[in-house]
């Protein structure tokens, strides 16, 4: 389950779920709401693969989002399904979607950076819980 919400000029995004796989679906799921308006209308046409090493799961969180966030800056890419896997500090995911398309996907935000800005994850008595946010 994930949540946006407002911070001064910036969109915030707040993530929580039962385990690290589900915390950062569900928050490449936030990320592709900041971008379209109609997010059950990206197909999942084409795939791509990431893979990530970083030092803890603030880190990894944060390096996850930049990629997915580069896919669309640099190829337009919008994902839309996820199989995602997490060994300790490596992610691996094949991320399913198309390219944006300005006849079908409704642009709701212009996401310019992920920020270092109040980054949190950590595990807590009822699962994961992660906030970042994100320069609009």
């Amino acid at each position: 389950m994930f949540e946006l919400f407002e911070h001064t000029a910036d969109l915030g995004l707040r993530v929580h779920a039962n385990s690290l796989q589900e915390l950062f679906i569900d928050a490449a799921r936030g990320l592709l709401v900041m971008h379209v308006a109609n997010p059950n209308d990206v197909r999942p046409l084409e795939s791509k693969t990431i893979s990530l090493t970083a030092d803890g799961p603030a880190y990894l969180f944060f390096d996850w989002l930049s990629e997915l966030l580069y896919a669309f800056e640099t190829d337009k890419l919008l994902f839309s399904d996820f199989d995602l896997k997490i060994d300790g500090n490596k992610l691996t995911a094949v991320c399913r979607g198309e390219p944006m398309d300005e006849t079908r996907h409704r642009m709701e935000h212009e996401v310019k950076a992920i920020t270092y800005h109040s980054l949190r994850v950590e595990q807590t008595a009822s699962g994961w819980e992660a906030e970042v946010i994100v320069d609009i």
